[in-house]
């Protein structure tokens, strides 16, 4: 199996919201059924005592119950998703649906429901199985218990904050992941220039994001075949059939192009298990959902602004064009393309400065996000950093050139509005 496919079976496996319950159900009714067998072949002591009139009655109601609380746990995640759609961001839903808590608490419903359902099957007349009945009602009050934590925790995480604080998490760990990856001395990120002309150029053999690529096996091929292979795409780019995903150079075999195009996989959207991009991509959708004429809060985009000044903080405090230094000037294996600090910035400021123009408390914020950036990031960075406040403040000029708020709107504020305002921002 390609490592590609593998991938997106993995992905498949996160995502589904079936798979786990299905296990629950399937597990459910053998136990129900194997709890049955043994009670009735060992005569194994009851924990109580129940007439079949009041066993079926008991699983029965059982049965009944935990499938109109399925139906509601299923309905509260529809209503979450329509929520998270039009408030939030669809892009958020990659996340959503992999909710562990959500998968649990549908595996243990369907699987109470088939282990009563395999029980009322075994009753009869001279045959009770007292154990299995205690032991369903007892997995009620699981269910239950499990619901409410369920709902606890959902009706929190529809605040576009805690929306924004996870997905911050998610992009800071897959950002740590991706430097410690790029340590290798066998992966490079500098540009690669040779006089020579690629041995071999690998298409893509279909359309599609390049949702992740096997760096490991590809430098353990192209240390095997004593060649170097160059990324022409970053991970979160969208390619067409055909396009050109790597050049290889070196002596290859043109049969090395299938093994190499699996190596990248494709999907219908971007994920973030190697892409930090898409979770800063996320929560500016956040903003920008906040900032639309239909939704009108700005409180909501300056929180997201805390979430994506920490994000920048993280990144701008790492050497991310740090040369990798190779024993005997050995040529690496693997040649990526990474994003500078300035693709970084540009993505979370650009934007929100654009849509959030208009309102007072979002310019200050995120003048206040800028000069904290410019006093903590990296020396180098810094530039990037003072160029987007020499363009807030010409947006400024431009959409605030009354006077009125003038002086309101220019200074900095780590609460957009109501802080301690730092007056006199940098120019």
């Amino acid at each position: 199996m390609t490592w590609s496919r593998r991938f997106r079976i993995r992905e498949s496996v996160r995502g589904s919201l079936w798979l786990l319950p299905l296990a629950g159900a399937v597990l459910g009714a053998l136990i129900g059924t194997g709890a049955a067998i043994v009670e009735d072949a060992l005569d194994v002591p009851s924990v109580g005592n129940y007439s079949p009139s009041t066993a079926s009655t008991v699983l029965s109601a059982i049965v009944g119950a935990t499938a109109a609380l399925t139906g509601f746990v299923v309905t509260v995640t529809v209503l979450v998703v329509q929520m998270a759609t039009g408030t939030f961001s669809a892009r958020y839903m990659r996340l959503w649906y992999r909710d562990r808590m959500l998968k649990a608490t549908l595996a243990v419903l369907v699987g109470t429901l088939t282990f009563s359902f395999a029980l009322l099957q075994r009753v009869e007349s001279d045959f009770v199985p007292n154990t299995g009945v205690t032991i369903a009602g007892s997995l009620v009050v699981v269910s239950l218990l499990l619901f409410l934590l369920f709902f606890d925790r959902f009706i929190h995480r529809l605040r576009p904050v805690a929306v924004t604080k996870l997905v911050a998490e998610a992009g800071r760990r897959t950002f740590d992941d991706m430097q410690a990856a790029r340590t290798s001395p066998d992966i490079t990120w500098e540009p690669f220039v040779t006089a020579t002309a690629p041995a071999l150029v690998v298409h893509s053999d279909g359309a599609g994001s390049i949702q992740a690529f096997d760096a490991k096996g590809i430098v353990r091929w192209a240390r095997a075949n004593d060649s170097v292979v160059v990324m022409q795409h970053a991970v979160g780019d969208f390619v067409p059939e055909g396009a050109v995903l790597m050049h290889v150079y070196g002596e290859v075999l043109e049969a090395a192009q299938e093994w190499l195009c699996d190596a990248v996989a494709l999907g219908d959207e971007r994920t973030i298990q190697q892409d930090p991009a898409f979770a800063m991509r996320i929560m500016v959708d956040v903003a920008l959902m906040a900032l639309s004429p239909a939704v009108n809060a700005p409180t909501t985009a300056v929180q997201v602004l805390d979430h994506l000044g920490e994000t920048l903080r993280q990144i701008g405090t790492t050497e991310l064009e740090r040369p990798t230094e190779r024993e005997g000037g050995i040529a690496p294996a693997l040649v990526i393309r990474v994003r500078r600090w300035e693709d970084f910035l540009s993505l979370a400021v650009t934007e929100i400065r654009e849509y959030g123009a208009g309102s007072i408390q979002v310019l200050r914020r995120l003048r206040a996000m800028l000069d904290e950036l410019h006093e903590e990031v990296l020396p180098p960075h810094r530039v990037a950093v003072a160029d987007e406040l020499r363009r807030l403040d010409a947006t400024v000029r431009e959409r605030w050139a009354h006077p009125v708020d003038l002086d309101l709107v220019s200074v900095a504020d780590g609460q957009g509005l109501g802080g301690p305002a730092t007056h006199g921002g940098r120019h």
